[in-house]
């Protein structure tokens, strides 16, 4: 048995996540399919997160094991070549040892969501951003984002059907930065919580807009309610995912 380590960069539009179900094309599915279709097996994919309908990733990780002695930049090219027209292509491949899991492996996880601020709808950016038509007080969202940055009970910046075990997560980074029109937001943790990224944008988003957050009434509240909306799909991205030891 080989375990192949792959990387991927995917467009998550039309896609209904990560996770393979009867509703439609996923990254794992279609990854599945690219396998099968190859060598006639459909193993397992693990990924190093589980992305949600129409999240994208630039750097995503996951693994697979083949009964096959296949080269690296083989399985690299056959599931490339049946991957063709769809939104998802494999970066990288390499053999790794069975020790190696993209999930429990895995040290740190960093996503990036975008905030177009700007009057003017976006074009060239749709589907990859969220656009705030309204000007934000970057300074108002920094001073908040910092108050995140930490060891929390994160109950009300997750979602009602989250699955983790624990609400306590430590935000290593919380990142604004503004380029032109466009803001972006830089996060970086061992694990999320489900929607947590995307609520911590919506959160700050209304405190960029004059709304009377409080960071610390937030996480004291321990209630959903209490934090505000969950910012769209469309401007999250997975960056990178970081492993302690090269496998």
């Amino acid at each position: 048995m080989t375990r192949y380590k792959i990387t991927l960069e995917y467009d998550g539009t039309d896609l209904i996540g990560w996770q393979e179900n009867r509703q439609g094309e996923s990254v794992q599915s279609l990854l599945k399919d690219a396998i099968e279709k190859f060598c006639g097996m459909r193993p397992d994919v693990v990924a190093a997160g589980r992305t949600d309908a129409g999240v994208h990733a630039f750097a995503m990780v996951a693994h697979f094991d083949l009964e096959s002695d296949a080269k690296a930049d083989t399985v690299k090219r056959a599931m490339n070549f049946y991957l063709t027209g769809k939104p998802v292509v494999v970066l990288d491949c390499e053999i790794v040892s069975e020790d190696f899991n993209a999930r429990f492996s895995c040290v740190r996880r960093n996503y990036k969501y975008y905030v177009l601020n700007r009057s003017a709808p976006a074009v060239l950016e749709k589907n990859r951003v969220w656009w705030v038509p309204r000007k934000l007080d970057i300074s108002a969202m920094r001073k908040a984002g910092a108050q995140l940055v930490g060891n929390h009970d994160f109950t009300s910046f997750r979602a009602s059907e989250c699955q983790a075990k624990s609400p306590i997560k430590t935000l290593d980074v919380c990142k604004i930065t503004k380029h032109g029109d466009m803001i972006e937001f830089d996060f970086s943790a061992r694990s999320f919580l489900h929607h947590q990224v995307r609520n911590m944008v919506g959160t700050l988003v209304e405190i960029g807009l004059g709304k009377p957050y409080d960071i610390g009434e937030i996480f004291a509240a321990k209630n959903r309610s209490a934090a505000g909306p969950t910012a769209p799909a469309s401007g999250l991205f997975f960056v990178s995912a970081d492993y302690a030891t090269d496998d």
